[in-house]
């Protein structure tokens, strides 16, 4: 079976990117992976002026707005880098929010689709062909985090 997702009230909206779900990376709290992911883009760029907005931005939507300016400078790797930012900062936020590594992993062995009718990159576009990179990453969060797990209780024995 598969899961889709995509909003963040939606049923399993906490695999949004969008989902108020804060991290903390290198002792800097972000309101969410999304405004961690798009402030990312702009390191050690004459455009990094623009992480204090993003980082202060009210809402998911603002910060994702504000990274997505085409007048903006990226990094130069960040072609290169954005799988493993991403990557990154989803198992952050699972390994920080029990609650959601919970609901991750009753999801079983199942299929985890980013249901967005635009993103074919992150998502699975509108004709569900995207590359589902989002659900992806879920799904390697969720092994590691069952890696994790088996380590602790092997570990944890008398």
């Amino acid at each position: 079976m598969t899961i889709y997702f995509y909003k963040a009230w939606q049923p399993y909206g906490c695999f949004s990117n969008f989902s108020v779900h804060g991290i903390k990376v290198q002792n800097v709290y972000w309101s969410t992976v999304e405004h961690y992911y798009q402030a990312q883009k702009f390191v050690g760029t004459k455009d990094a002026v623009i992480i204090p907005l993003i980082h202060a931005a009210e809402t998911p939507e603002i910060a994702a707005a504000l990274g997505r300016d085409c007048k903006r400078q990226l990094r130069p790797d960040w072609e290169v880098v954005k799988i493993t930012v991403m990557g990154e900062a989803v198992l952050k936020k699972f390994l920080t929010h029990a609650d959601i590594r919970e609901v991750l992993l009753s999801t079983g062995d199942q299929w985890l689709v980013e249901n967005s009718p635009t993103d074919y990159f992150w998502g699975c576009g509108e004709d569900k062909t995207g590359q589902n990179h989002l659900g992806k990453i879920l799904m390697s969060v969720r092994e590691q985090i069952r890696s994790l797990s088996c380590l602790q209780s092997t570990y944890s024995k008398p």
